[in-house]
């Protein structure tokens, strides 16, 4: 019998799911909602709507791909960090990529998990996320630690980003095709000063026009080839 002073038994945990890929959603929703304890509350097709999107439902967990319109599931993530704390966050990405991965944890991830291995592991990297507590895919645990001793024992750290939070988003959009106008009116500054940030990063990067701007996006991973 049970007791009727006892509290609630908690709900399942309530997940927001982005990726610009619909098959793929359908495929880890079908993963998710298969689990008592788990739940998607709303999908998302790029990374700011993703934003929106957990504004109006606050779930509990956000999961996010990483190569995503707009916005890429990293910068979702910082802005997602910042905006609601108590969200957990987990990259599902098709990439085995070092520099990603110590990415998705500077922006607040908890977990970093891959496509390919998602029926295995994204039940356990959601409920490890619930509990506080990181998750990496298995195969990548030995080959990231040992990188990063190498890189102490030489006396390197976690490489720094060669350009600032802004300047990578204005990077991702003139690489989308939006124009300076366009790019003003999605972040809400003048275009004056996106202008400013482009000329920035055309110095910075040792650029010369928007086809290398681009180049040098897709080989980030901020847009798809």
């Amino acid at each position: 019998m049970t007791d009727p002073n006892s509290p609630p038994a908690p709900g399942p945990t309530r997940i927001l799911l982005a990726d610009d890929h619909a098959l793929v959603r359908r495929g880890v929703r079908l993963i998710l909602d298969g689990e008592p304890d788990l739940t998607v509350v709303a999908e998302a097709g790029d990374g700011a709507e993703a934003i929106e999107l957990a504004r109006e439902h606050r779930p509990d967990l956000a999961i996010l791909d990483i190569a995503m319109p707009r916005l890429t599931g990293l910068q979702a993530a910082r802005e997602l960090s910042r905006l609601l704390p108590d969200t957990r966050i987990l990259i599902l990405t098709m990439y085995d990529n070092e520099q990603y991965f110590f990415e998705a944890l500077k922006c607040g991830a908890s977990g970093y998990v891959l496509k390919s291995v998602a029926d295995r592991d994204l039940l356990e990297a959601c409920r490890a996320a619930m509990r506080d507590e990181p998750f990496l895919y298995p195969g990548a645990v030995t080959a990231l630690i040992r990188n990063y001793l190498d890189r102490v024992r030489q006396g390197d750290g976690v490489p720094e980003k060669a350009v600032t939070v802004r300047e990578e988003e204005i990077l991702k959009l003139v690489a989308e095709g939006h124009s300076s106008k366009e790019i003003a009116d999605l972040l809400v500054i003048s275009a004056k000063t996106v202008e400013r940030h482009r000329a920035n990063l055309l110095q910075k990067l040792g650029l010369k026009d928007r086809v290398e701007l681009t180049r040098y996006a897709i080989r980030a991973g901020l847009i798809e080839p």
